[in-house]
């Protein structure tokens, strides 16, 4: 059964969020502070967390950030009252997945677990590595390598990175991306997907001499064999 963390300080919507996840067959458990939600994932598996950023204790960014130092895998959906562009970008440089606005709707915030469930479940039969040029992604580790050297992305560069890979010699325009990548239907702008793209490009191109990410004008971006 998949394991849902809810890390909400206001007891009433943790205990509501909590029934309404029950009533979708996911197990549950709560964490009203930050240093209760730490603890609980040193000694716990969770296949999902939904974390509020304004906790008492410890902030909900002071605890991504130190989650994310040890496991880069379990989505995380961050819940905010804040509805400001700066929050919601410092939570997914910091390596958060996706974002909710509260107040918000049950059946929208079940849609995106479902997306962010869909993305961390492999497919039968799936291949273990893609590789391209040098640059090898290791799926079940996570690991990144280009030219023996390690790299470092986040949980949404790597899910950007992994959807070019697994499509090579496809192109896909802004809005594919995003509801390939993001998992749900986004409201904001689009350009966030040419932001994500230099964001990689700074860390898998500019260090090498060849190009992994090729830009089609007036179309999107794809990797293709044989280019470089």
């Amino acid at each position: 059964m998949t394991h849902i963390l809810i890390v909400e300080d206001e007891e009433k919507l943790a205990r509501v969020l909590e029934l309404e996840l029950g009533y979708e067959d996911y197990q549950t458990s709560i964490a009203l502070d930050g240093q209760q939600a730490f603890q609980l994932l040193q000694s716990e598996n969770f296949d999902l967390i939904l974390l509020d950023i304004m906790l008492p204790g410890m902030s909900g960014m002071e605890l991504l950030r130190r989650y994310r130092k040890q496991n880069q895998a379990t989505p995380i959906i961050l819940l905010t009252a804040r509805d400001e562009v700066h929050d919601k970008v410092s939570g997914l440089d910091l390596g958060a997945n996706d974002y909710l606005t509260k107040p918000f709707q049950t059946e929208e915030l079940l849609a995106r677990i479902r997306a962010q469930l869909r993305q961390t479940v492999p497919a039968n039969n799936s291949v273990e590595q893609l590789s391209h040029q040098g640059l090898s992604v290791n799926l079940s580790s996570r690991d990144i390598y280009r030219e023996d050297t390690a790299i470092e992305l986040t949980p949404r560069e790597y899910d950007l990175l992994v959807f070019l890979l697994k499509n090579k010699n496809q192109v896909f325009n802004r809005d594919q991306l995003l509801d390939q990548v993001w998992g749900f239907e986004y409201a904001g702008d689009t350009n966030v997907v040419d932001v994500y793209i230099r964001y990689l490009r700074n860390k898998i191109d500019k260090p090498f001499s060849t190009e992994t990410i090729q830009t089609v004008r007036g179309v999107g971006y794809t990797i293709k064999d044989g280019i470089s």
